[in-house]
């Protein structure tokens, strides 16, 4: 069987699962690989891998129909989202194509014999943490799953729009947070309570919202009259928001992994997040952030006011989350997803186009 290697994305929108495709995409490319993407029709993913060497672009119309369309001629799969399960399970049982899924949520799959079968007849299964992969043994106990953790961005930073945006928030301290707007899943609200507390207390703080998404009008609604927080709704350069701020918040409510917070420890920023999902893989509590129960206020509050009173505890913190972020790599997890598929294309006489 031959054909190239094809990554599979139809998810709408561009958060951290597809970041983490562009980035293997990326990677593989730089390495010298032939690559195909299938990617849902007008949606960014496919206009921003334009300009990768080597790689062709399929669009999808229609979800999983139009893609089983678009995958034809593929020579190994590599679906990177829940959509694409479905489109890569049926390529295989009409094509005989084999399929690699990444498994980027916690929530899920449900304990449905089809979600079973779909799992079982893939040539790997791949979870971004091993709280991911104790998920997925409920669906299946016996499914042989590898971890393969997700990659910081290496985001750029121009030093003189961080300074103008440090000065635009005002304050002598900045929290961040950047996130789908989302408090079922991001947990906004108990930053911007956080905030109508200390908007008296502390006046010198800041915190900043980065993101946009379904629950921003509930949001705003929430943080109204407060002058110490600010919603700077989704930006193209995170890098410089994350260069602004002193400490980075993330109180989500359920997080498979949280890729955004690999960024913020090569950002050198403390974290203070709940202990919930993957996070606690990233975040060692103490070492290099501080960890709460979600909507334990307390809690949190306790946690941010730490680092906010204690520059040289910020300053340690900062060193040692540059450090861990190496762990974090992309080409770490290029290298890993590269030998993966050397593996399955092996087992599976998959003659791919490799370097």
């Amino acid at each position: 069987m031959n054909g190239p290697l094809t990554h599979l994305n139809l998810s709408r929108g561009f958060r951290g699962g597809e970041r983490q495709t562009e980035l293997l995409i990326r990677g593989l490319a730089a390495l010298g690989w032939t690559q195909r993407l299938v990617a849902r029709r007008g949606e960014p993913l496919a206009e921003r891998c334009r300009d990768v060497a080597g790689l062709s672009i399929a669009e999808a119309y229609g979800g999983v129909p139009g893609a089983f369309l678009a995958l034809r001629g593929a020579g190994l799969v590599h679906s990177h989202e829940g959509r694409g399960v479905q489109a890569a399970w049926l390529n295989g049982l009409v094509r005989g194509v084999p399929y690699v899924i990444t498994r980027r949520v916690q929530k899920g799959p449900t304990t449905s014999a089809l979600n079973r079968r779909m799992y079982r007849s893939a040539a790997a299964v791949v979870a971004i943490s091993d709280a991911i992969r104790a998920a997925l043994a409920r669906l299946e106990a016996r499914l042989p799953v590898s971890v393969i953790p997700s990659a910081g961005s290496s985001l750029p930073v121009n030093w003189a729009t961080a300074e103008k945006l440090r000065a635009a928030f005002g304050g002598d301290f900045v929290a961040g947070h950047v996130g789908a707007l989302d408090d079922s899943h991001k947990g906004q609200l108990q930053i911007i309570a956080l905030a109508r507390r200390w908007r008296t207390e502390r006046p010198g703080v800041r915190f900043v919202l980065v993101g946009a998404g379904r629950d921003e009008a509930r949001l705003r609604a929430a943080a109204d009259g407060l002058d110490n927080l600010y919603f700077a709704g989704e930006v193209a350069t995170v890098g410089d928001y994350l260069a602004a701020f002193d400490l980075f918040l993330y109180p989500s409510r359920h997080e498979g992994l949280g890729s955004v917070l690999i960024d913020a420890l090569e950002a050198g920023l403390p974290v203070v997040a709940t202990a919930v999902g993957g996070i606690p893989e990233i975040i060692r509590d103490g070492e290099n952030g501080m960890l709460f129960q979600p909507d334990d206020a307390a809690a949190f509050e306790a946690a941010v006011a730490g680092f906010e009173g204690d520059p040289a505890l910020r300053a340690r913190v900062a060193a040692a989350n540059r450090l861990r972020a190496r762990e974090f790599s992309a080409a770490t997890m290029t290298g890993r997803y590269a030998r993966l598929y050397r593996d399955v294309a092996a087992r599976q006489n998959v003659a791919l186009t490799l370097p």
